[in-house]
């Protein structure tokens, strides 16, 4: 008992030191955090120039040769089995969107409204947004997951052993193929989901075809269906370097590679909507 007073003044100082640790730990896991996200943007940005760089020598100078037979498989494996899963996504965007905004305009006298608000909202932004976001998890876990297996099976360092470049006969093919397979998707999601608002209109909401079609038409300008293909496009390009830079940098085995994956899905959304803002911002800054 006669021990306490000096275990009382030994343990002041001792909560002072514990207490300089817990700030020191916690700045530094933040400035850990912060150098991350510099080198993943810094990465990032690396890979696509070099990616940019090979297709272009590729496509236009004809210095390389790709590989058509892997850019069509990888077109194939991205964007042609993507499309049931697109197709019946925007099938229910258009519904939910018919039906969401019919009493608030029934209110009004503007029931045949309806088509404007359907057309303009998928093709400037549903469509290329929720096709890359379904892409996110259909196609770039799979790329992610594709390209850490071969890390993890040092494919990747038999290709450089033997003098090929992994990102001309690995990245580029993915890059180019969820790219362009992309931009086709949104064509794919723009009508599908411009014709689910029109069945639930002409079948629920009492809307008669042809002045449904009518008003679409006039709503709809080629200025929409532009700007959603250049999102598009942009969202191709953000999905495949995310997903390759993922998989190439993957480590610690099976459990490296499923980390990679979830990695893949969680940025590669972050990545979408934050571009969808900025292209909203800079559309409406400049009357797009």
């Amino acid at each position: 008992m006669g021990d306490t007073p000096a275990q009382g003044k030994q343990s002041a100082p001792g909560a002072v030191v514990r207490s300089i640790e817990a700030i020191g730990d916690e700045t530094i896991g933040r400035f850990r955090h912060s150098v991350g996200f510099v080198q993943f943007l810094g990465g990032v940005t690396y890979l696509t120039w070099d990616a940019v760089a090979w297709a272009f020598r590729a496509v236009f100078t004809r210095e390389v040769r790709l590989g058509g037979a892997n850019v069509l498989s990888q077109m194939v494996r991205v964007g042609v089995r993507s499309v049931p899963i697109v197709a019946l996504v925007q099938v229910f965007i258009g519904i939910i969107l018919a039906l969401q905004m019919a009493p608030t305009l029934r209110e009004y006298g503007q029931i045949q409204r309806v088509a404007d608000i359907v057309g303009i909202a998928i093709f400037r932004e549903l469509g290329p947004l929720l096709s890359g976001i379904v892409l996110s998890g259909f196609a770039g876990a799979s790329i992610a997951a594709e390209l850490g297996a071969m890390v993890e099976g040092e494919e990747i360092k038999a290709l450089r052993a033997t003098a090929l470049n992994p990102i001309r006969f690995l990245v580029v093919p993915r890059f180019l193929a969820t790219t362009v397979m992309l931009v086709l998707l949104t064509v794919v999601a723009d009508i599908v989901g411009v014709f689910g608002g029109f069945l639930t209109s002409t079948l629920i909401l009492d809307i008669d075809a042809v002045q449904y079609i009518s008003y679409t038409r006039e709503a709809l300008t080629q200025k929409d269906f532009v700007t959603g293909l250049v999102k598009a496009g942009v969202f191709g390009v953000m999905i495949s370097v995310i997903a390759c830079y993922e998989g190439l940098n993957v480590s610690g085995g099976a459990e490296g590679v499923g980390r990679a994956t979830t990695n893949t899905v969680v940025k590669c959304i972050v990545a979408l909507i934050s571009g969808d803002v900025i292209f909203t911002a800079v559309f409406y800054a400049f009357g797009l």
